[in-house]
């Protein structure tokens, strides 16, 4: 382990190890000073900043953050690490390699090109020197895109998940709230619910009422229950008609561990899936979600500042090449991003980091009723993710989800992003939407004020299902 020194004037600054040092260059936030790993002045974050600007890249394929004996997630970053495609950049140091990002002699092709040979660490490291226009400017370079029963993260498309949680899983109300995602143009990413029950029997059930409404429509999208991966298994072993695995995870082999799998879980549920044979564009299989703090409340992180841990979970996403990944930037609360600009900075960092490693990222961009945040915030980080190329975001009624009680994106929100940044849907589903006159002016996603005809029977149906009101 090596001591990292950086002289200023006649003073020496000293710091113990490599995860020391990042730790202390990170921009603020409350989960570090929560861990106390954080820098203790901004002096000392500055000063960490400029010493860290100096690592060259290579130190972190010889200095593992979190032991290679001890974690399964390190193996893996180190055993898959491509040094044929880190030769480009391999003489470089970490603030050489921010100029090299950023400058115009990069391109989307060359990007692709080197990211098997980025680590997260390496990826970590150089977003703690950029300023949010840096992370947006190369971000929106990345190009990551993948598919199933449609194509996700092609150049001007901005998709989303439509979420229809209900507090009691009840189908009916479930059917609303799909009904208006849809209305409004939601859903390309995925169809996904969150259950209020979460077992077999229920994902199954909810499975089933989804991939019915898909079928009926033909609707080219995918379904997901965002349930734990051990129960999507079970359900694909009765018959179930799955479209993705879900699967929360980390950084570290103790905070995964501590979600109940490991990376075998993993292998064993992508093989189920696609076994399955249910995509008809593509293969991607598995969605995944994370969020700094993750590793933390889990006391998981191996003493390493959140965002670095958020950046090893892309390692995880990477190897199993999901449809899906998005970092759920606010969920966690206000100890571990305590306002609007911490939150908002956590957003555009995982963004940034995922998209360098090749991981199809999106965002859920949300808050807790409990911070000191609101729906401004997530107007200004909502615009500034459609700008920096996100894949994909939440469609949520009212943008309050009444089931997990957290604060996040609407489906007015995705017209609106559509609009002002002059985005669309994924492709086959931007075609279906014509088809269903469900707008009237497509270039420019107005509301089609006369109901479709093919969803009048349903939104009747479901009318007198919920007593007439309307969701």
């Amino acid at each position: 382990m090596s001591d990292y020194r950086y002289m200023l004037g006649d003073q020496t600054w000293s710091f113990d190890s490599l995860a020391q040092l990042m730790a202390k260059a990170t921009p603020a936030r409350s989960g570090d000073r929560l861990a106390g790993v954080a820098a203790l002045s901004a002096e000392e974050r500055a000063i960490a900043q400029m010493a860290l600007a100096e690592v060259p890249l290579k130190n972190f394929l010889n200095e593992a953050l979190v032991p290679y004996e001890e974690d399964e997630v390190t193996r893996l970053i180190i055993d898959d690490h491509d040094a044929e495609a880190f030769k480009p950049i391999a003489h470089l140091t970490v603030g050489d390699f921010r100029n090299w990002l950023l400058s115009d002699e990069v391109s989307s092709e060359i990007l692709t090109q080197v990211r098997a040979g980025i680590t997260p660490e390496m990826a970590a490291a150089v977003s703690k020197l950029m300023r949010n226009q840096d992370l947006i400017l190369v971000a929106q370079k990345c190009r990551v895109v993948t598919a199933f029963r449609n194509t996700i993260g092609l150049a001007g498309r901005f998709s989303t998940r439509l979420q229809p949680n209900h507090p009691t899983d009840d189908l009916t109300g479930i059917a609303a709230s799909m009904l208006d995602g849809l209305l409004y143009g939601n859903g390309d990413a995925v169809i996904g619910i969150n259950p209020a029950t979460d077992n077999v029997a229920q994902a199954s059930r909810l499975i089933r009422m989804m991939d019915e409404v898909i079928q009926k429509y033909q609707i080219p999208t995918q379904s997901c229950v965002l349930t734990h991966v051990t129960n999507t298994m079970e359900c694909i072993e009765q018959g179930a008609p799955v479209d993705l695995v879900f699967q929360s995870i980390g950084g570290t082999e103790a905070t995964n561990s501590s979600f109940g799998f490991n990376l075998n879980t993993l292998a064993e549920a992508r093989d189920a899936a696609l076994s399955l044979r249910r995509g008809s564009v593509g293969n991607n299989v598995m969605y995944f979600e994370t969020g700094q703090g993750s590793a933390l409340s889990a006391n998981a992180h191996h003493g390493l500042d959140q965002q670095t841990c958020e950046a090893r979970a892309y390692a995880v996403a990477r190897k199993f090449e999901p449809l899906l990944v998005n970092t759920v930037v606010g969920f966690i609360g206000p100890e571990y991003l305590f306002d609007g600009k911490e939150i908002t900075r956590a957003g555009l960092e995982d963004h940034f980091c995922g998209k360098l490693l090749g991981v199809p990222m999106g965002c859920d961009i949300c808050y807790t009723n409990h911070a000191q945040a609101d729906q401004n915030d997530m107007d200004n980080l909502l615009t500034l993710l459609g700008v920096a190329g996100c894949n994909f975001i939440m469609g949520i009624p009212g943008s309050d989800d009444i089931m997990l009680n957290y604060q996040t994106t609407s489906f007015h929100d995705a017209l609106y992003a559509r609009r002002v940044l002059g985005k669309k849907p994924a492709p086959e589903f931007e075609r279906w939407l014509a088809e269903m006159q469900i707008f009237k002016d497509m270039d420019n996603y107005r509301l089609n004020d006369q109901l479709p005809a093919a969803f009048a029977k349903s939104l009747k149906a479901v009318e007198s299902a919920t007593g007439g009101t309307h969701v």
